[in-house]
């Protein structure tokens, strides 16, 4: 998938920008502050619809306007698409494929994949489980959709439990067999999302060694487990067992909802024993890694988004990022960087078509 033309209307401190794009490297390059990474994430809304940042859509409008627009021109090697964003700040989030508005936003999810590496992946590794597992989420719904209904569909059960649940705090009342109508569709939903988790999880560890050891050079092991409480209990007994603490919590306390990743190098968490550098080199190989899983199953290649990337590696695991990407054929890659004589260098090494844009 190539990316040809983009164009930002009132997007964040874009009032009006245009680009046409190369089919290979893309550099915007500036001052911290100029709107570098605020062109990622207008491509990253192209991709998936939301800011990679976690900003609300309302507050990407530019101070004083009314809505922000992202238009894009998409290529699969064989025609053309045109993908529009359009928030009003008076109304709902609109997503067009050539005219045609989405009924939901799942049915344009995996259109377009990407995968970005950017510092605020560092989340990944301090933050709590939540994180890892939007990532997860993330990562498989762009090559499944059926995995997205279901995780759609066993998030709106269990707000819909933790609701009666409360309902019955409230009120001093309790009634088991009303909040049993809930154990069905969360059994059912619940075991597909744990399956196909675990399997994607264990079909990008190979994936993961193998790009650490590339980038960092080092010798350490390194590990990704997939927590789950249905390893070891089928969820019909999980949700029986924890009845009575769910009751007096008011919310549904165990479930694939409370699922994680585990990082660890050398048998220990990744979190307390590795240095920042090995930190680093491990969430790039596991973005690569989501990048090579989900080319594999969807037969496009994402677009790879690397926001001020080279200014957050040493030059040893630069020059080996440099080396994956000529190998491995990633695709129409896009660079923020501070610095154009560094972009200009690191864009030689790669030797491919390239665009450098001053932001």
């Amino acid at each position: 998938m190539v990316i040809q033309k983009l164009q930002l209307i009132h997007f964040k401190n874009h009032p009006e920008r245009n680009f046409e794009f190369s089919p290979q490297i893309n550099c915007f390059v500036g001052n911290n502050g100029a709107g570098k990474t605020n062109v990622l994430d207008a491509l990253h809304y192209l991709s998936v619809g939301k800011s990679f940042l976690g900003n609300t859509d309302q507050n990407n409008i530019e101070n004083g306007e009314d809505f922000f627009s992202i238009e894009g021109i998409i290529s699969d090697g064989e025609k053309e698409s045109i993908v529009k964003v359009q928030m009003p700040r008076d109304a709902k989030k609109i997503i067009k494929k050539n005219d045609k508005t989405y009924d939901r936003m799942a049915d344009h999810i995996g259109f377009l994949p990407s995968v970005i590496i950017s510092p605020y992946d560092s989340n990944l590794i301090s933050d709590s489980g939540e994180s890892r597992r939007r990532f997860l989420d993330a990562m498989i719904s762009q090559t499944d959709s059926d995995y997205l209904f279901n995780l759609i569909q066993y998030q709106k059960t269990v707000q819909q439990r933790n609701a009666l649940l409360k309902s019955f705090a409230k009120n001093r009342y309790f009634d088991a067999e009303s909040l049993e109508i809930y154990d069905e569709p969360l059994v059912k939903f619940g075991s597909r999302i744990f399956e196909k988790r675990r399997a994607f999880t264990d079909s990008i560890l190979e994936l993961i060694q193998n790009y650490y050891e590339i980038i960092s050079k080092g010798n350490e092991k390194i590990t990704v487990e997939y927590g789950s409480d249905l390893i070891h209990q089928n969820f019909e007994d999980l949700l029986s067992t924890n009845l009575e603490k769910d009751r007096a919590l008011t919310y549904t306390s165990r479930g694939i909802h409370k699922d994680d990743l585990l990082f660890n190098m050398n048998g220990q968490p990744l979190k307390k024993t590795g240095s920042q550098g090995q930190q680093k080199s491990f969430l790039i190989a596991l973005k690569l890694s989501q990048m090579n899983r989900v080319k594999e199953l969807t037969g496009k290649t994402p677009i790879l988004l690397l926001d001020d990337i080279f200014d957050k590696l040493d030059d040893t695991r630069v020059a080996q990022l440099i080396e994956l990407v000529n190998r491995e054929h990633f695709g129409q890659i896009f660079i923020t960087d501070t610095s154009k004589e560094r972009t200009e260098a690191v864009v030689r090494k790669i030797n491919e078509e390239s665009k450098i844009f001053e932001i």
